[in-house]
C-alpha cells in the first residue's frame, strides 16, 4: 500500500473517531471538499502544509496524524 493510501485511511480513520463528516473536516481544514475526498482515497500527494491543516482539525499534533505510515 503506498504512503498516500496510508495516510487518507489515517485521515478517514480519525475523522470518523471524532463523528465528523467529510465535508465538516474539510472546512475545518480550509480545504475543498473534493479535495478532502481524494486525499482520504489517497489520490493526492499532499504537502506539508496540508497535512498541518488537517492535524489541527482534528487538533491533535502532527506526529499523531502520520503515526504508524
Amino acid at each position: 500500500m503506498s504512503i498516500k493510501a496510508k495516510l487518507g485511511l489515517r485521515v478517514k480513520s480519525l475523522r470518523l473517531e471524532n463523528k465528523i463528516s467529510q465535508e465538516k473536516l474539510a472546512h475545518l481544514s480550509n480545504l475543498d471538499r473534493t479535495y478532502m475526498h481524494s486525499i482520504e482515497k489517497g489520490e493526492r500527494n499532499i504537502s506539508i502544509e496540508t497535512i498541518e491543516k488537517i492535524s489541527k482539525a482534528l487538533n491533535i499534533p502532527i506526529h499523531e496524524l502520520l503515526k504508524d505510515l
